[in-house]
């Protein structure tokens, strides 16, 4: 992990001019972020396969207007579909397999408003640089994809990581969450970071608790869940896997989070539907930033 976040960091100071490493500033401009779980366009899931709904995530998506969004469970046909019809954002993400087939945590982002400065991928195991590793109780192959980004709007640079956490593995998800919070730690000094995922784990689980929680030995934890932020007194149904109908009584397992230095304006769970139907088995998840 260290030597992947030491090639990319050299990669930023040598891609990057000196204004951009530099630039600590920003002129307030929000951040719209959204993090999509599409389901996987492979899954025999009858009336609502990929075919039958695939207008309806790229509606879902034109509806939000996000300036980026993390999709999980994407295949690459189904990356390809939502470039294709949302000319507008460019597309990062790989397989989670080594073979390059099967599942990517793809970043779309928008092309007129971000320059891609470093693009890294991570797999969350205990040899993070090998494609396709997994370890602990993982019954997959887990990962992350990670951009520099510089915000031609803001005029200063941040970092998007998206996710996918083991559905099954429960040490598995609680190291990954503790991978993550680790490599978000070891980034810069000062650095803005948006984490966007499905961590298939709900609040103050031990996966939770691993990412946000204060730890002894390293203190405060340096992301923010960001809908637990603007909704710390409310009450209501906060289920983000809906199984297509719509349901919104189960555990919250898809998050946006924030680094301390981004100002939280909004945080949503985005319930749209279109004639009754919804366009994946989890409801995407939103959040409108501003950048310090």
């Amino acid at each position: 992990m260290k030597r992947l976040l030491a090639i990319a960091t050299l990669l930023a100071l040598l891609f990057a001019s000196p204004s951009l490493v530099s630039a600590q500033t920003s002129n307030g401009e929000e951040v719209r972020a959204m993090s999509f779980n599409i389901r996987l366009g492979v899954a025999k899931d009858g009336n609502n396969h990929w075919e039958k709904r695939k207008e309806t995530v790229v509606q879902a998506i034109k509806e939000f207007e996000p300036d980026f969004v993390g999709t999980q469970e994407t295949y690459g046909f189904q990356a390809k579909y939502i470039g294709e019809n949302l000319p507008q954002y460019s597309y990062a993400g790989r397989s989670r397999q080594r073979d390059g087939k099967g599942e990517q945590c793809g970043i779309f982002y928008l092309t007129k408003r971000f320059d891609k400065l470093v693009e890294g991928h991570f797999w969350l195991s205990e040899t993070p640089d090998n494609p396709g590793s997994k370890s602990w109780d993982s019954s997959l192959p887990r990962m992350a994809t990670w951009l520099k980004l510089w915000d031609r709007t803001n005029e200063m640079s941040f970092y998007v990581i998206n996710t996918h956490f083991d559905h099954r593995g429960s040490t598995a998800r609680k190291e990954s969450a503790a991978q993550i919070r680790k490599f978000a730690s070891n980034l810069p000094k000062g650095s803005i970071v948006i984490l966007t995922g499905d961590f298939n784990a709900g609040v103050n689980s031990p996966p939770y608790q691993a990412m946000f929680g204060k730890s002894s030995t390293t203190g405060e934890s340096p992301l923010m869940d960001t809908y637990a932020i603007i909704h710390a007194n409310a009450d209501e149904p906060s289920g983000t896997f809906n199984g297509f109908r719509g349901t919104a009584d189960g555990a919250r397992i898809d998050w946006v989070a924030v680094s301390r230095n981004v100002s939280i304006e909004s945080a949503d769970i985005d319930r749209i539907s279109f004639d009754g139907r919804y366009p994946s088995d989890h409801f995407p998840v939103t959040a409108i930033l501003k950048l310090k």
